[in-house]
């Protein structure tokens, strides 16, 4: 957590959905390596992608200093939620859940999407600062991938335009393809900007050339540190991709 009142810091974190029959890497064997890591690296805002809903209950007990935002549809057992945790020192003012589609207020996706995804946005204060935080899942194409930017732009431009914004997220793609170019014609950088590493490794620790997990930042930001959470526990990893986080001072 941040000392300096204009200091906050965010993590990204695709949590892996806990339905998933992963062998030796299911749910109940990486819930207490996720316990460790959420402690070990506390941050101001979360944004958790694929949550489940024992996931999430999972992270409120762990998160306790914080309250989330998210639509969290318990009809549904395999309803993967993303979610943004924030700490209770800062103040939701509004927020809004979308589908990255063309109608956004309803569960849809976007031909050529596999899934239907979401966009989870907020507008949070602490003392006389005001940040916008966005939390997203892309799908795989990059045609969609790209259709999904144009739709997150949009949303955002409900939200007031004076605050800087953060969107974390899993984008299924790596920085430079399509969907990047539209956010940073939109004024975004991402936070490892052609220094990329791996972020999903899919339980094995090895190198990839998928970094796929973003965090974008624009507006009256200093990005003032960085890292990829490459922690392992006797040789098994929280999820199948690294947790990324940084560090901002709103100047």
């Amino acid at each position: 957590m941040a000392v300096n009142e204009n200091d906050f810091s965010v993590m990204t974190l695709n949590i892996r959905f806990g339905l998933a029959q992963d062998g030796d890497n299911s749910w109940q064997n990486r819930e207490p390596l996720f316990a460790q890591v959420l402690k070990r690296y506390p941050a101001s805002f979360f944004g958790v992608q694929e949550a489940n809903h024992f996931q999430t209950r999972f992270l409120a007990k762990n998160l306790c200093d914080n309250d989330f935002i998210g639509w969290h549809n318990r009809s549904k057992e395999w309803w993967q939620s993303n979610l943004i945790f924030y700490h209770k020192s800062w103040e939701c003012l509004e927020h809004k859940h979308f589908f990255l589609s063309e109608t956004p207020d309803v569960e849809s996706k976007l031909p050529g999407s596999k899934w239907p995804r979401q966009f989870v946005v907020g507008l949070f204060q602490k003392g006389s600062n005001r940040v916008v935080m966005a939390n997203t899942h892309f799908d795989f194409q990059e045609s969609v991938q790209e259709k999904s930017a144009t739709l997150a732009i949009r949303f955002l431009s409900r939200f007031p335009k004076d605050c800087p914004v953060i969107i974390t997220g899993d984008f299924n793609s790596n920085p430079g393809g399509r969907a990047y170019a539209v956010f940073k014609g939109n004024g975004f950088v991402e936070a490892f900007d052609n220094n990329n590493s791996t972020t999903f490794h899919n339980f094995t620790g090895q190198a990839t050339l998928d970094h796929i997990d973003w965090i974008l930042y624009r507006g009256n930001l200093k990005l003032i540190g960085k890292k990829i959470i490459m922690d392992s526990f006797s040789g098994r990893y929280p999820s199948d991709h690294y947790p990324v986080t940084a560090a901002f001072s709103i100047i």
